[in-house]
């Protein structure tokens, strides 16, 4: 699977975050959505979090954290919280973008943005945060049938239903991270 870049950037650039309901009580966070190219295939970096962090122990996600009032923006939030969660830094990234907000189950309103890495990078994991970084292929990601929405019961006994994509190596996306990563398919599919 290939993308277009200057596509995606397009598409990204006119988005409407103006229209998105902002509640003052949820915290801002931002994710990045780090894209690479290794021997000519496209594919996305995710972490696994580690059991030592506040939310989400041991799942799978994107390298992000809450917004810091020294931070410029959100682009600049979710560069910050990569380099500091898997050492890669700002100067190896190009940010194409960010999607529309979403607001997680954790009183989080989270902005992914966009971003191509410069292959090689080396990674540097921060374990009080991250168990491990790892990869899956784009083309993978975006067959539908490693999609699927499944009923999950929340800690306090509501059911709902939750997107996961099928387990890869071991490792599960699923919830916010899987909600992230369909609209960024849907975006570059389109």
């Amino acid at each position: 699977m290939d993308i277009n870049i200057s596509r995606i950037t397009e598409r990204l650039s006119n988005s409407d975050h103006g229209g998105t309901f902002i509640d003052e009580h949820r915290i801002k966070a931002a994710v990045l959505i780090p894209l690479f190219r290794q021997e000519g295939i496209w594919r996305v970096l995710f972490t696994r979090r580690s059991q030592n962090v506040q939310d989400h122990k041991g799942q799978v996600s994107f390298p992000g954290g809450a917004f810091e009032w020294l931070d410029e923006n959100l682009e600049a939030t979710a560069l910050r919280e990569t380099e500091e969660e898997i050492g890669i830094p700002t100067e190896k990234i190009t940010v194409l973008g960010r999607m529309e907000p979403f607001a997680s189950t954790s009183n989080y309103l989270i902005t992914p943005v966009v971003g191509v890495l410069e292959y090689p990078f080396d990674v540097r994991i921060a374990v009080e945060e991250v168990d491990k970084v790892f990869s899956i292929e784009l083309a993978w990601l975006a067959n539908v049938g490693n999609r699927e929405v499944r009923d999950y019961t929340r800690s306090n006994g509501s059911v709902e239903k939750v997107l996961f994509f099928r387990e890869y190596d071991g490792e599960l996306v699923w919830g916010i991270t899987a909600r992230i990563l369909s609209q960024l398919l849907d975006l570059i599919a389109s």
